[in-house]
């Protein structure tokens, strides 16, 4: 099942934008109850698929795709874990340090993560800001996992069970303020704190298992900018799954229903690894007017726009 969180487009300029969660049958959508989120389905004892037999036999609206503006599938995800699963986009982004150094052996022993800002959850029609103060922003072509049923200390053969669905992350990265944080080995913190593009859809495992392939999933991911390719990959090339993912994130802790794990960059996915291949002069930094597509296969495509931070 694919599931959205959606506004009506007739709305009037400047008015609350009331949204919905909905599902989405071909080009139509079976919306809930207005004000319903994803997030509440998820608390549900049900699982989404569940839900979704239920809403296709007594929508509270069914409206066409085409006439519904959509937002981030998890607007407002309690945290957000970012992962590094993808060895061909470590390889070639830490190139840009300078160098050939190898990948960290520690890489190796872990699905390392850091916690990026709930607060700056974009969706698939937003335009994205410029990070104040970058002249080096760049794109990051992720797949994620929403959290379906919480846990804690959740073992590897167990967690896909707790996977509500699948969506497009991109996570959009202030390179030049990401470095200079990192030099005091912390961070990333400012460098990847003003925007992060999720949607277009919350797509549920049931709807990815025929592109099963070993632990992960055989889905080209394909990233544009103006039209441009400057990188492909596919999702089956994880070093890490996504349960080994959640494992690590859940040891010690928990994570709760609409929490978001992203897979990390492909290869590929991003202009860093450009630079650190082939030089800084080999693609300029996204600047104000120019569109990123970045699209998975079975999952979607996100077309967003790069403007100046709004000034105060």
């Amino acid at each position: 099942m694919r599931w959205i969180t959606y506004s009506h487009r007739e709305v009037p300029t400047g008015a609350p934008t009331p949204t919905s969660a909905g599902l989405v049958v071909d080009d139509t959508v079976l919306g809930t109850a207005p004000g319903t989120r994803v997030r509440d389905l998820l608390a549900d004892p049900d699982p989404l698929e569940v839900i979704g037999e239920r809403l296709v036999k007594d929508p509270h609206e069914v409206v066409p795709l085409a006439g519904v503006r959509l937002h981030a599938p998890i607007p407002d995800p309690p945290t957000v874990r970012d992962f590094v699963t993808f060895e061909r986009h470590i390889e070639g982004a830490i190139k840009l340090a300078g160098g050939d150094p190898p990948v960290p052996p520690q890489w190796y022993k872990a699905p390392t993560f850091y916690f990026t800002n709930p607060y700056s959850v974009l969706g698939p029609e937003d335009d994205v800001p410029l990070s104040p103060g970058t002249t080096l922003f760049d794109l990051e072509l992720e797949v994620a996992v929403v959290i379906g049923e919480p846990g804690r200390d959740i073992s590897a053969d167990r967690a896909e069970r707790h996977i509500a669905g699948f969506c497009i992350m991109n996570d959009w990265t202030a390179r030049d303020l990401q470095f200079a944080e990192m030099e005091v080995r912390l961070g990333p913190a400012k460098g990847k704190d003003t925007s992060l593009t999720l949607g277009p859809m919350l797509v549920t495992p049931d709807e990815l298992a025929a592109r099963r392939s070993g632990t992960a999933y055989d889905l080209e991911m394909t990233a544009s900018i103006n039209g441009e390719v400057i990188g492909r990959d596919s999702c089956s090339s994880m070093n890490w799954s996504f349960a080994e993912m959640i494992e690590y994130a859940s040891r010690g802790t928990e994570v709760r229903a609409g929490d978001v794990l992203g897979s990390g960059t492909c290869g590929g996915g991003c202009l860093a690894e450009l630079w650190g291949r082939n030089g800084l002069d080999a693609h300029a930094p996204l600047r104000p007017g120019d569109v990123v597509e970045v699209a998975v296969q079975e999952l979607g495509t996100l077309r967003s726009r790069i403007v100046e931070y709004p000034s105060a």
